[in-house]
């Protein structure tokens, strides 16, 4: 229905005698652009220092701050002004490994790959002995572990069955792909990712009455299987990163492989011993959670006082160095000022880059960023910065190059990003599409009803092999997919920055206060 009227409109125009005009693309800027990025590209190097000098960036650990200051020092080198770092709100505590050791010593012995959750204490020492397997399916299974688990290392479910692939674990966006995802969703359609969740929330409210059982219990080392295959450690939080907040159990994350191997073992009654020194420290000189701020002046009288607005969140987790998630977007960001700045753009609105701090505990940097600059999503009370921002355009989706971008449900704007996007056809950027995409920045903006925007990536082997994993290291990331889609992100920001209007925006959401109560 929609084509069709869109169809019937463009011939009405047609039978009057004139067509909506097109939005204009400035081809030489591109030129420009696609020259210096595509030819005199850092974004390789970027990347290098904030992976492997500086990874992993866990939030408000001494890494993250070292980071940080690099790409502030980065940014007054290339020119940009007001490069600062600015607190969002309080965060908690830093967290950093400081040395790791799991064996198993009986019946043979072998090194196992194993990496601690964040935020959990260490072991004061070597702890050694047989670990105990749980086999809890609900909580009626709680019972019989009561009074066997002091001092103990647990191993906290049974073996988890491995499925092999037969499938590469990389992949890129093909024809059909690309066309099924410009398509409007079916509308009432319920995700298929529903009835998954639902059966992970259920999981993670029998772990929380676990966890309750082995703190109760005295428990000495926790071990859990890796959710990944082939040697991959996916880890994420086990304490409190808040002042004063519980430390929980030393918790350690090993390769499904190993953990599956031991698990058999106990079960067949065969002895076996670990070994596991853990040693961990937090930080707590200073509770406040920054962002890395940093502009290009607009020039024009009347806009200059708008802003166009591009980031990608710094932080990470902690097994690798945090290059896909999200080194690769915040080195395409940072590339794509350079570029800009480069080629000596003086643009009519400011051009401001953001570099978000706790993205993965929640987007806690723009969300506090918003609130404090533009709007309070509890009671959608505006300051007067909200009338102001013209786009924000995010990029967090690993280190696959741009094959689009989603219009967060905003139509109007359809025909804008399709301009921007034709002279990168020829580079693999074709794709417009109405859907929402979510987990990331653009979210923050969005939901105060601000045109923030996640381009469409090439999901290579992100959610298969990198994501969140021991396995998030530079060897992962793709040079031509990254300096594509620095040259691309730099031309979005261009035109946003040059164009007469503001870009169009979608009525504002209600309080989520308000919500709240019609909802009930």
């Amino acid at each position: 229905m929609r084509r069709a009227t869109l169809l019937l409109l463009l011939f009405s125009f047609m039978i009057l005698g004139f067509m909506p005009p097109e939005e204009p693309v400035d081809w030489q800027a591109v030129q420009r652009i696609r020259q210096e990025g595509l030819q005199h590209s850092q974004v390789m190097d970027i990347l290098s220092y904030l992976t492997d000098v500086y990874g992993p960036r866990l939030t408000n650990s001494p890494n993250y701050m070292k980071a940080a200051q690099w790409a502030l020092d980065k940014f007054n080198e290339w020119g940009l002004e007001n490069a600062h770092l600015e607190p969002w709100g309080t965060f908690g505590r830093g967290w950093a490994l400081k040395k790791l050791s799991v064996e198993m010593l009986e019946p043979q012995y072998k090194p196992l790959i194993s990496y601690p959750k964040a935020w959990t204490p260490g072991t004061n020492g070597v702890i050694s002995g047989t670990p105990v397997l749980l086999e809890i399916e609900n909580e009626k299974d709680l019972k019989k572990y009561k009074g066997q688990l002091q001092g103990k290392i647990v191993m906290v479910r049974a073996a988890r069955d491995m499925e092999l692939k037969f499938e590469p674990e990389a992949k890129r966006h093909d024809e059909e792909s690309l066309a099924e995802l410009a398509e409007a969703p079916e509308p009432g359609k319920r995700s298929p990712y529903y009835a998954r969740r639902q059966e992970w929330m259920r999981r993670r409210m029998l772990q929380r009455k676990i966890q309750k059982l082995l703190r109760e219990e005295g428990a000495a080392v926790l071990i859990e299987p890796s959710s990944r295959t082939y040697g991959i450690v996916r880890a994420h939080s086990g304490g409190s990163y808040r002042m004063n907040g519980d430390d929980g159990l030393p918790a350690l994350v090993m390769a499904v492989e190993h953990y599956n191997r031991i698990a058999r073992l106990l079960k067949k009654s065969i002895p076996v011993k670990l070994a596991i020194q853990i040693e961990t420290q937090f930080f707590e000189d200073d509770s406040l959670g920054y962002n890395i701020i940093a502009e290009i002046p607009g020039v024009d009288k009347k806009l200059k006082k708008q802003i166009v607005m591009l980031g990608a969140h710094f932080d990470s987790w902690h097994a690798g160095t945090g290059a896909t998630d999200n080194a690769s977007g915040s080195a395409v960001v940072m590339e794509a000022v350079r570029i800009l700045k480069a080629i000596g753009v003086k643009p009519r609105r400011t051009i401001r880059v953001a570099l978000w701090g706790g993205e993965e505990q929640g987007l806690l940097g723009s969300r506090g960023y918003v609130k404090k600059h533009f709007a309070d999503r509890e009671t959608m009370a505006l300051k007067p910065a909200h009338k102001l921002l013209s786009a924000y355009f995010n990029l967090d989706n690993g280190t696959g190059r741009i094959r689009g971008v989603y219009l967060q449900g905003n139509d109007a704007v359809r025909p804008i990003f399709e301009a921007w996007l034709r002279p990168f056809h020829d580079l693999g950027a074709t794709t417009v599409t109405i859907r929402n995409t979510g987990g990331t920045d653009h979210l923050s903006f969005d939901a105060v009803g601000l045109p923030g925007f996640q381009f469409i990536q090439d999901p290579i082997d992100y959610f298969t092999r990198t994501h969140h994993t021991n396995m998030d290291v530079y060897d992962h990331a793709l040079k031509g997919d990254l300096m594509q889609a620095s040259v691309i992100m730099a031309a979005f920001v261009y035109h946003a920055a040059m164009r007469d209007e503001m870009l169009p925006r979608k009525p504002l959401p209600k309080p989520r206060k308000q919500s709240h109560l019609t909802s009930r």
